[in-house]
């Protein structure tokens, strides 16, 4: 890890715990760049992304007009509003809110989705592989949140908030890898090195 990039000279400084975590991060990030495992894969859904007719549609997807991908803006709504119902899930008396940000948070997934895969399919492999871990882990983060949804809506919200915890640590995890894919699009190499 290029910690003078920090402004931290590694020579005089002692490993810590976040060192080692973040050493393990960047590896597995690396591997996953370089495994051509799912490449077949990636190939086939990227093509057939891309060839959908999508005319003018694809240029908003991907935000042309903005200058910027419109994504990371739309990924917005459902994040915010799960971490908010995770928050009020500890808030004594919060009734209700906690099930009705969950919904409205499922409801925002369709349109990042679209617009992260509208992204995708345009990517280089290296990206593309970290892109599918973090679509991946964007489905499991959506399969718990429709499970608290539906544990609450039949009055378990114990339940519910066990399984909003999993999609918050899920969507954490899609973050970072989603971060990672936006991160190396803009340097165009891997920040570790």
């Amino acid at each position: 890890m290029n910690t003078h990039a920090f402004g931290i000279s590694s020579q005089t400084r002692e490993a810590s715990p976040l060192d080692a975590a973040s050493t393990w991060w960047l590896t597995a990030l690396d591997r996953m760049e370089r495994s051509t495992v799912a490449d077949p894969a990636i190939r086939v859904l990227q093509r057939g992304i891309g060839s959908l007719p999508m005319g003018v549609v694809r240029e908003l997807l991907r935000g042309r007009p903005l200058g910027h991908p419109v994504h990371p803006l739309l990924v917005q709504v459902p994040i915010g509003c799960w971490l908010s119902a995770a928050v009020l899930d500890i808030v004594p008396g919060s009734g209700h809110a906690p099930r009705t940000l969950t919904a409205v948070g499922l409801a925002g997934v369709a349109p990042a989705a679209v617009a992260g895969w509208a992204d995708w399919a345009d990517l280089p492999p290296e990206q593309a592989r970290v892109g599918l871990a973090h679509a991946v882990s964007n489905v499991a983060a959506v399969a718990c949140y429709a499970a608290s949804h539906v544990a609450r809506l039949r009055h378990h919200p114990t339940k519910g908030r066990l399984w909003s915890l999993g999609g918050l640590a899920a969507v954490s995890v899609s973050g970072a890898l989603g971060g990672h894919v936006a991160y190396r699009q803009a340097v165009g190499a891997n920040p570790a090195t």
